[in-house]
C-alpha cells in the first residue's frame, strides 16, 4: 500500500468499509425477506387449496352418505326389485315405498340437482326418478365408467353432462350399484346423484389465491379449474411440464377413499404475481439504498479530489524546483496539514532561490572565468599545432593513390579530408544547404565504401532551399546516427533518404531511413533527455545539434523524431528564416 496514490487509498477504504457492507447487507436483508415472504405465501396457498379440497370432499361425502341410505334400505330395494302386475300397482308402492326416500334429501342440499335410480325392472314405470336401463343409457359415459371401475361394486364419480330442457347440463354423478340386497332382474339397479358443476366450480373460486387451481381426475383430465381458465382448459389433459417457468406449482389429492382415489387438486401460481409485494418492497429498498450510497460517495469522492490535488500541486512544484524554478505554490491560506506542508514548502523554496542568488549563482560565474581563462590557454596551445599539416599529409595519400589507379580509395580520402578540414574551420557558424549537403555527400560517400552495397541514399533539394543558411553541421549529425544506429545495425542494410524544401517562411529537412529503427523506451529516452538537456546514451551528437539549435532559434524551430523497431526512424527539422531570429551578439560577430 506504500506505492498506492492516496486518492486510490481513500476510494480502497470506502469501497471496502462503506460501498461493499451496504450493497451486501441490502442484498442480503432483501433476499432474507423474499424467502420469508414466499414461505408465507406458500403455506397461504396450502391452506386455501386444503379448503377447497375439503369443501369438495364434503360434496362428495354428502352424495356418498345419500347413496348409503339407498344402499341399505331394504324396504326402498324390495319395492324397486318387485314385480308388478301392473301399472296402478306400481304407482300405489311408489307413493308408498319409493317417493319419500327418493325426494327426501333434494330440498335440504341445494348442490344435489337430482337424484336418479336406472333399474333393469321391466314393471317399473319410468318417472318419478325412477328410469330404465335403456341403450342409450348403457352408452353414456358415467355407465361405462361403472361398468369398468365398479365392478366390486365401489362407487365412482365421474363428470356427465345431462340432456336437460334447458340444453346440455354438465354435472358430478355419483354413481353406485344397489348391490346390497342382491339382484332380480340379470342386473342391478344403479343409483346416480348428480351434483351441480356450478356448486363445485364455486369451490375453486378463491380470492386469495393469485394464480389457477385444477380439479384432475383419476385419468389425468382436467375436470374443473378456476378463473379464465376454466372454459379453456376444461377435459384437457393436465401436463406439469407445460406450465409457466416460474410458475409454483402445489398438488393435493383429494382423499384416500376408493370413489375418490387419483383426483387432486393441483395449483399453478406465477411466481411474478405471489411475490408482487415483494417486488415492491424491493424497489423500495433499491430506492432508500441509492442515497446511502450516492450521498458518501460524493462526499468522499469531493475530500479526496481536495486533498489529492494539493497534493499533486505541491509535488508539481517540488519536480519544478529540481529545474530550478523556485515559484511558490500559489493557494488560499488553508489551516490543515496540507496547508502548513504548502506554507513550509513556499518558505523553503525562497530560501533556497535566495542562497542560489546569493552564493550559488556567484560561485558559477568565478568558476565561468576560469573555465574561458583555461579554454584560452587550451586554444592558444592548440595555435602551435599546424593543422596543415594533416592536410597536407591527407592529400599526399590522395596522389599516391590516384598514381596507383586507386582512385576509389583516393576519392574516400578525399571526401574525409574535406569532412575534416569544414569540422576544424570554425570561422563561420552559418552555411548554406548546399554546403551542408556537401559534408553529407562526403560522409555518406565514406559510409557507403565501408559497406557496400549494404547502404544506399538519395538526396532531394528545392532550388530555392539550396541557398538557404542553416548553422554549420545541423543536419549530418542526424545523418550520422541513421547510418550508425540505423543501416550499420541492421542485418540487411537499408537506405538513407534526405528532403530539403521551403514551406512558408521556414526550411523543412527531413532524414528518413528503414533500418533497425528503436524500441519506444528508447525513443521516449531520447525525446526526454532533449527535453531536459540530460544525457541518454551515446547520442551526443544529437543532443549538442539540439543544444546549437536552442541557441540560434530559441523557441522557434521545431525538431520531431519517430521511429518503429524493426522499420526506421525518421527525423523532422523545422528552421525558420535567418533574418527573422535573434542571434547572441557572440554568433552575430563570428558570421
Amino acid at each position: 500500500m506504500n506505492h498506492v496514490r492516496l486518492r486510490k487509498k481513500m476510494l480502497i477504504v470506502y469501497i471496502v468499509c462503506v460501498l461493499i457492507p451496504i450493497v451486501l447487507t441490502n442484498i442480503v436483508f432483501y433476499q432474507v425477506t423474499t424467502h420469508n415472504v414466499r414461505q408465507q405465501k406458500l403455506s397461504d396457498i396450502s391452506a386455501a387449496m386444503d379448503q377447497i379440497r375439503r369443501d369438495f370432499l364434503d360434496q362428495m361425502d354428502v352424495a356418498a352418505g345419500i347413496s348409503s341410505i339407498f344402499y341399505t334400505d331394504a324396504k326402498f330395494n324390495e319395492a324397486i326389485e318387485r314385480s308388478y302386475t301392473s301399472s296402478s300397482e306400481y304407482v300405489d308402492a311408489y307413493y308408498a315405498d319409493i317417493y319419500a326416500t327418493m325426494y327426501r334429501y333434494s330440498p335440504i342440499y341445494k348442490a344435489i340437482r337430482d337424484v336418479a335410480i336406472y333399474t333393469p325392472n321391466p314393471t317399473i314405470v319410468g318417472g318419478g326418478g325412477m328410469r330404465p336401463i335403456t341403450e342409450e343409457v348403457e352408452a353414456s359415459s358415467w355407465y361405462r365408467a361403472l361398468a369398468l371401475g365398479g365392478g366390486d361394486g365401489s362407487p365412482i364419480v365421474i363428470r356427465s353432462v345431462n340432456e336437460t330442457s334447458h340444453g346440455p347440463e354438465t354435472v358430478f354423478s355419483f354413481v353406485r350399484r344397489l348391490d346390497y340386497f342382491g339382484q332380480k332382474h340379470g342386473r342391478y339397479p344403479i343409483l346416480k346423484i348428480d351434483i351441480g358443476y356450478s356448486a363445485i366450480s364455486a369451490l375453486m373460486r378463491n380470492a386469495t389465491l393469485q394464480g389457477d387451481v385444477y380439479l384432475v381426475g383419476p385419468e389425468g383430465r382436467i375436470e374443473a379449474a378456476s378463473g379464465g381458465a376454466e372454459r379453456q382448459q376444461e377435459q384437457a389433459s393436465f401436463l406439469p411440464e407445460a406450465l409457466a417457468a416460474d410458475a409454483i406449482s402445489v398438488s393435493k389429492p383429494i382423499a384416500n377413499v376408493d370413489y375418490l382415489r387419483g383426483w387432486s387438486l393441483e395449483g399453478a401460481f406465477p411466481e411474478h404475481r405471489v411475490l408482487q409485494d415483494v417486488y415492491k418492497s424491493r424497489n423500495f429498498v433499491v430506492y432508500l439504498a441509492l442515497p446511502n450510497i450516492l450521498v458518501p460517495t460524493l462526499i468522499i469522492l469531493w475530500f479526496t479530489r481536495s486533498l489529492s490535488s494539493r497534493l499533486a500541486r505541491i509535488l508539481h512544484q517540488m519536480k519544478r524546483v529540481r529545474n530550478h524554478s523556485f515559484e511558490p505554490v500559489e493557494q488560499p491560506d488553508y489551516r490543515d496539514e496540507i496547508g502548513q506542508l504548502t506554507n513550509e514548502f513556499n518558505r523553503m523554496t525562497l530560501q533556497i532561490k535566495s542562497l542560489i542568488d546569493d552564493v550559488y549563482l556567484a560561485d558559477i560565474l568565478r568558476k565561468d572565468l576560469e573555465i574561458k581563462r583555461n579554454q584560452a590557454q587550451l586554444h592558444a596551445l592548440q595555435s602551435q599545432i599546424n593543422p596543415h599539416f594533416l592536410f597536407n599529409a591527407l592529400e599526399t595519400i590522395r596522389m599516391r593513390s590516384l598514381i596507383k589507379k586507386e582512385e576509389e580509395t583516393a576519392k574516400i580520402i578525399h571526401n574525409m579530408a574535406k569532412i575534416f578540414r569544414r569540422s576544424l574551420s570554425w570561422d563561420r557558424d552559418w552555411m548554406t544547404v548546399r554546403e551542408e549537403l556537401e559534408l553529407i555527400h562526403c560522409f555518406l560517400e565514406i559510409q557507403k565504401y565501408r559497406f557496400g552495397d549494404k547502404l544506399d541514399y538519395s538526396v532531394v533539394a528545392d532550388d530555392e532551399a539550396l541557398g538557404w543558411l542553416v548553422p554549420k553541421m545541423s543536419v549530418l549529425p542526424f545523418v550520422e546516427n541513421a547510418s550508425i544506429h540505423g543501416i550499420e545495425k541492421s542485418k540487411r542494410g537499408g537506405s538513407i533518404n534526405l528532403l530539403f524544401r521551403v514551406e512558408g517562411s521556414a526550411l523543412i529537412a527531413e532524414v528518413v531511413d528503414d533500418g533497425a529503427g528503436m524500441e519506444p523506451e528508447e525513443l521516449e529516452a531520447i525525446r526526454g533527455g532533449l527535453q531536459r538537456d540530460e544525457p541518454f546514451g551515446d547520442h551526443v551528437g544529437i543532443q549538442n545539434v539540439y543544444r546549437r539549435l536552442r541557441l540560434y532559434y530559441g523557441e522557434r524551430f521545431e525538431l520531431q523524431m519517430d521511429s518503429v523497431r524493426r522499420q526506421g526512424t525518421s527525423v523532422r527539422i523545422r528552421l525558420p528564416q535567418r533574418e527573422e531570429i535573434a542571434e547572441p551578439a557572440a554568433i552575430r560577430g563570428n558570421s
